[in-house]
């Protein structure tokens, strides 16, 4: 996956594979989070566990330069044209850095290599805490559509 060049802070956004090595530093980044973030998104831990036991889960490390910044999950099942960004979390200190847009964007690149990809989607909480705003910024729209008690947005990768 190529690196960008975060415009806002100048460092090289990537999304890593997380090793034996990076899992703890990786998961002691929810801690990070405000009290009503964590409402929004389950502990890097869980997810992390969750994509050990569920071979359509792509999780990766969001990093700025050398310094773990994040993390991302994906429902990725090729046999299904639909591709779900399960989480997204960017550590507290990194919030508004561009970090997490830069992320996904990166994301949206490597769908779009994937068998009958056509669209994003994502869903979130709503109310205070809520990334609703952060997903609408970067061109994600509401379908209409709920998942328990969470919207869900889309994005679609193609004119």
């Amino acid at each position: 996956m190529s690196a960008n060049a975060n415009r806002e802070t100048n460092a090289i956004v990537t999304l890593r594979e997380i090793t034996e090595k990076t899992v703890v530093p990786i998961c002691k980044l929810s801690d990070t989070l405000s009290a009503v973030q964590k409402t929004m998104v389950a502990p890097n831990a869980i997810s992390i566990a969750q994509a050990h036991y569920n071979k359509y889960l792509w999780c990766r490390a969001i990093y700025a330069d050398e310094t773990p910044a994040g993390f991302l999950m994906l429902y990725d099942d090729p046999d299904e044209p639909k591709y779900f960004l399960w989480r997204l979390m960017v550590a507290g200190p990194y919030q508004g850095s561009g970090y997490g847009a830069e992320a996904v964007r990166l994301l949206i690149d490597y769908v779009r290599t994937r068998p009958g990809a056509k669209e994003l989607l994502v869903s979130c909480g709503e109310g205070e805490g809520s990334p609703e705003g952060f997903y609408a910024k970067l061109g994600f729209k509401r379908t209409g559509e709920m998942v328990g008690d969470e919207v869900v947005l889309n994005l679609m990768l193609w004119p």
